[in-house]
């Protein structure tokens, strides 16, 4: 299993820059950002990188404000730049940010997806793409010479592992536990596919009043409909209830457990002790 980290929520471009040195003077294998509506383009973010580990990646850059056609030109361009090692995770993101702040039809995620991802894949391996399609219609090439960057998808439910299956090469997982993986997502992946999958740490002596005021901050996260339905499906309540919360030995236990459960890459985001937790993970 390879480790990495990511930061969430960064304040600065500085912040990025100076989380991946510390990931790549660690030497962790991929260091990940986002794309929180409002904030930062990740892309611009990863290609401004300094020092680095070999891989960095999107998790998760969203469809339905960027044009198949310019994710894969941006991609590309990263590849070219950059000297290669991006990981491209894209997901439909949630109708509260594409619909609500945007003004975009946040029209049948599951099929704009699949067209996105038709379109995207043979782009980002240098073939031309004649699509016409219910989202998108298009008819061109991208003259860049780039290796293509491993593309991810967002999936948590069933049809979007299929999705991500027949055209991804893995998928990006977040809110998630070991037994999720293990009985939801890792059966349902493609042989030799990717499952990358964030896992969120606080290192606490009190795990159960952690949880509880941690649980209280993520209670909108845990009603956007795939969360819930992703939670649910595992019998939980509250995104809180995904978090790794107590002493190192507690951490160092979740790091196999999800080894064991089937992920290939574990993304490690803590809440707090961001040094002393990500010295556990160099360790694992």
């Amino acid at each position: 299993m390879h480790y990495g980290t990511a930061l969430i929520n960064p304040t600065s471009p500085a912040d990025v820059a100076a989380a991946a040195a510390d990931a790549a003077d660690r030497g962790l294998d991929t260091f990940w950002t986002n794309q929180n509506p409002g904030s930062w383009d990740p892309l611009m973010l990863l290609a401004s990188l300094g020092r680095r580990p070999a891989e960095v990646g999107t998790a998760i850059l969203a469809t339905y404000p960027r044009h198949p056609v310019t994710t894969a030109t941006e991609a590309l361009t990263f590849q070219a730049a950059a000297g290669g090692g991006l990981a491209l995770g894209v997901g439909p993101s949630h109708a509260w940010y594409v619909q609500d702040q945007l003004g975009l039809p946040y029209t049948s995620p599951l099929r704009h997806t699949r067209e996105y991802l038709t379109v995207l894949r043979p782009l980002l391996h240098g073939e031309p793409v004649r699509h016409t399609g219910e989202f998108f219609t298009v008819d061109t090439r991208l003259d860049i010479t780039a290796p293509a960057p491993s593309l991810l998808m967002s999936a948590l439910g069933p049809r979007m592992l299929e999705v991500a299956y027949d055209l991804a090469d893995g998928v990006v997982v977040t809110w998630i536990t070991p037994e999720m993986i293990a009985e939801h997502i890792a059966p349902h992946t493609a042989p030799g596919a990717r499952i990358v999958a964030q896992l969120i740490t606080l290192l606490s002596p009190d795990p159960d009043a952690a949880r509880a005021a941690v649980a209280e901050q993520l209670a909108a996260i845990g009603q956007m409909p795939a969360y819930r339905a992703s939670l649910g499906r595992a019998g939980l309540d509250n995104p809180a209830d995904t978090i790794v919360i107590g002493d190192e030995t507690t951490i160092t236990d979740a790091l196999k457990r999800y080894q064991d459960a089937g992920v290939t890459d574990l993304v490690v985001s803590p809440l707090n002790e961001r040094s002393r937790t990500l010295d556990l993970t160099a360790k694992a």
